[in-house]
């Protein structure tokens, strides 16, 4: 491939696939130890394809969901991918039995086959319909979404063009930005809730097929949460709650001080300053060019791959109609690079959201040529940590995007990843409520979110603003709907990340080490072991959390 936005790949050709996994199956059964090897890349090659195949129909329609033809091989890929799963998981069942578990477990690690064995605990053949079903709601939330639609200040924007308006310097602005956005969720509040009962209740459905007491469980192991449990994450939540939770008070406390407004209100919580946050200096070509300098003088493997980025147009990050709103990172298994996908909107949230995709993009790309497609990819709380620290580390270069705002946008950006802390505890805490009592009606699941707003957000304060007071604020969150129990994860990969910070502070060298060698691990460990293979404390650990906001507290000047 020399260039993504040429690149294509026709869709499987089912029949085909079957035969060629039956034929693996067979050759399995009586096959001696390297004969099992070579089985086994044979069938991961075939899986690196299709899965190539999978992520660039999702690619092209998350760039133009109003294309009719990427729509529909979208809606063909939602289609089959039960049937692709049910292939891969009829593999793994007979390499799970007796020997052949413990042969793969010596070549390949035990990661590996930890992760099949929560695949299998997780998907039966009679799902199948139930998936396709879930992924076209999830699809048409997304469009929704993306669909959505405003007339501002003499322009059309979408959603991820009208949070710019936030942070302006304007305070009449910022409310009049999101009373406009919030109005359009207010208006679509029956579809949403509609939309969000209906995955609801199917997810719940197929818990119970698979004998599971509710979708909490299931979750768990289609999360692959191997070495942590709910205990360990209730026991984090109520970490949150005493550790981060009173930080966040005395930040919000200083910024309504600092701002001169008494009370702060939901509107003023992404200004940071008086005269508005600092934004990203020069054109995009121009911060494309500073990037690749940045990278350059941090290490030259992040220079010469973000080159590699450039050359072969890895990279989709400008803002425009039709896109999905949001921001990720893919992986072209087949062609051995990883794909970013973005929204700049000329706010200080385009260095954070570039830096963060390129963590993600840097691990894949240092550990795809790991033996098997389970070790590119960390689990996602420990995937996290890549994208997170690696903002952390661009630190020192931020001049390049900011000039003499730099410190401004430093102290901003560590303030708002402790702030999001307790919110991203209080999405996840929101999920065990409804998946654990699924009969929640839509004004039950506000209300639930609104109590724990008091819990983990006292300090809010919506004011006149539609939606927003009845508690409808987690309708905005698209993992909620597309992604649900994804997102604790980030809280857990912020507190290891924020240890990386700390290194830095005090030995950059040797932080930026640690963190090639972590991404250069993948996904070969779970993620208390790969914590403690770069030297992190665990955030279950008792303290972790004391720690960080110990830290930061004292860089605040807290």
């Amino acid at each position: 491939m020399d260039d993504f936005s040429q690149f294509t790949l026709p869709e499987p050709d089912l029949t085909d696939l079957k035969k060629q996994y039956a034929e693996i199956t067979q050759q399995l059964e009586g096959s001696d130890e390297e004969g099992l090897f070579a089985l086994v890349q044979q069938w991961d090659d075939l899986r690196r394809k299709i899965d190539t195949w999978r992520c660039l129909v999702d690619v092209r329609f998350n760039q133009d969901t109003k294309n009719a033809e990427y729509k529909a091989a979208q809606d063909r890929r939602d289609e089959i991918d039960p049937k692709l799963t049910d292939l891969d998981v009829q593999v793994k069942k007979l390499l799970l039995v007796g020997e052949r578990r413990d042969k793969i477990a010596e070549r390949f690690g035990q990661q590996a086959v930890a992760l099949w064995e929560c695949e299998v605990r997780s998907f039966d053949p009679m799902l199948e319909d139930d998936l396709i079903a879930e992924a076209r709601l999830v699809s048409r939330y997304n469009e929704l979404l993306a669909a959505a639609s405003f007339e501002f200040q003499g322009k059309t924007t979408n959603l991820s063009g009208i949070v710019e308006y936030a942070e302006d310097p304007s305070r009449d602005v910022r409310h009049d930005a999101l009373a406009t956005m919030w109005t359009w969720f207010n208006e679509n509040a029956q579809e949403l809730d509609q939309l969000y009962d209906q995955m609801v209740q199917l997810r719940d459905s197929m818990a119970q097929k698979l004998k599971y007491n509710n979708y909490v469980e299931l979750a768990y192991q289609k999360m692959s949460r191997i070495d942590y449990g709910q205990s360990d994450v209730d026991n984090y939540r109520r970490e949150v709650r005493e550790k981060i939770v009173p930080l966040c008070t005395e930040i919000r406390q200083r910024q309504s001080a600092e701002l001169g407004l008494d009370p702060l209100m939901y509107w003023d919580e992404a200004s940071h300053d008086p005269k508005g946050n600092p934004r990203p200096q020069g054109t995009y070509e121009h911060q494309i060019e500073q990037a690749q300098a940045m990278f350059d003088e941090i290490d030259p493997k992040l220079g010469s791959f973000f080159q590699l980025m450039r050359d072969k147009n890895l990279m989709d990050l400008q803002n425009r109609p039709s896109k999905a709103g949001g921001g990720f990172c893919t992986s072209i298994l087949s062609e051995k690079v990883p794909f970013i996908f973005a929204n700049f909107n000329g706010t200080l949230g385009d260095v954070e959201v570039f830096t963060h995709e390129m963590g993600h993009a840097y691990q894949c790309y240092a550990s795809i040529p790991l033996p098997l497609a389970e070790n590119v990819w960390a689990t996602y709380e420990s995937c996290e940590i890549h994208s997170m620290a690696l903002e952390y580390l661009c630190w020192p270069q931020m001049e390049k995007f900011f000039g003499d705002q730099a410190d401004r946008f430093r102290r901003i950006h560590l303030t708002s990843r402790l702030l999001f802390l307790p919110y991203g505890v209080a999405v996840d805490h929101f999920q065990h409520l409804v998946y654990e009592n699924p009969g929640m009606t839509p004004k039950e699941r506000n209300e639930a979110w609104l109590d724990l707003e008091k819990t983990y957000l006292p300090h809010m304060d919506y004011g006149d603003l539609p939606r927003l007071p009845e508690g409808g604020r987690w309708q905005r969150q698209r993992h909620i709907y597309m992604s649900p129990f994804y997102y604790i994860d980030y809280t857990l990969a912020q507190c290891c990340a924020l240890q990386f910070w700390v290194r830095s502070q005090q030995d950059f060298g040797q932080a930026v080490q640690d963190y090639l060698e972590l991404c250069a691990r993948g996904g070969t460990l779970p993620f208390q072991q790969l914590t403690k293979s770069a030297k992190l404390k665990s955030p279950f650990e008792p303290g972790c959390l004391a720690e960080v906001a110990s830290q930061a507290g004292k860089f605040l000047g807290l």
